[in-house]
């Protein structure tokens, strides 16, 4: 399998997780206070929000590069 089918099946999974899943969370720390050597810090939860036009587009766009990436001019 060529590299330019395989980043088609990488897009069209990446696109179908997207539509499944809604987005993603990820855990950030942050330091709240730094005073000397005390450091006081937080942990902070940010959500990211996948729209639904993006796994669309990444499914689309990942279908026509493995069915163009075989074919050769």
């Amino acid at each position: 399998m060529n590299p330019i089918k395989l980043v088609g099946i990488v897009l069209i999974a990446a696109g179908i997780l997207g539509l499944a899943y809604g987005g993603f969370s990820y855990t950030k720390d942050t330091t709240v206070v730094k005073v000397g050597p005390l450091e006081i810090s937080a942990k902070e939860k940010k959500t990211v929000n996948v729209p639904m036009w993006a796994g669309l587009g990444a499914i689309a766009v990942g279908a026509l590069i493995f069915v163009m990436g075989g074919k050769k001019s």
